[in-house]
């Protein structure tokens, strides 16, 4: 099976499971500023409507790409952690090899490395 999250919008979380071409599941669900708090309950919630268990997951693809710094970061986390934990693939969901890491591709640099300006 496959799990499919994308937190790249900081108010929405979309995840998907897959086996082969076949979509078990699909969710949306509004999550502004809170994707941490609400990312891993609700995969949680998806396997258990299709009868499945965290362990079914063989590979973890996530949208490493673009939209907001932080909302980004929590979907690469969650399935670099899943890969780690769960001894599993974790890869960019628009292709390419199946890695060990994914790594986020950020559309701007983030507030908090932005060299501050003061105001006179």
């Amino acid at each position: 099976m496959v799990l499919r999250i994308d937190t790249t919008e900081n108010h929405i979380i979309s995840l998907s499971i897959k086996s082969g071409e076949k979509i078990l599941a699909s969710r949306k669900i509004k999550a502004l500023y809170s994707q941490a708090e609400k990312l891993l309950p609700l995969i949680d919630k998806t396997l258990k409507t299709i009868n499945r268990k965290l362990n079914d997951i063989k590979v973890v693809e996530v949208n490493s790409i673009g939209g907001s710094f932080s909302s980004l970061r929590i979907g690469v986390i969650t399935a670099n952690s899943l890969n780690y934990a769960l001894g599993i693939a974790a890869k960019n969901e628009k292709g390419g090899d199946k890695i060990n890491i994914v790594l986020p591709v950020y559309s701007e640099e983030p507030n908090i490395t932005k060299k501050k300006t003061s105001v006179d």
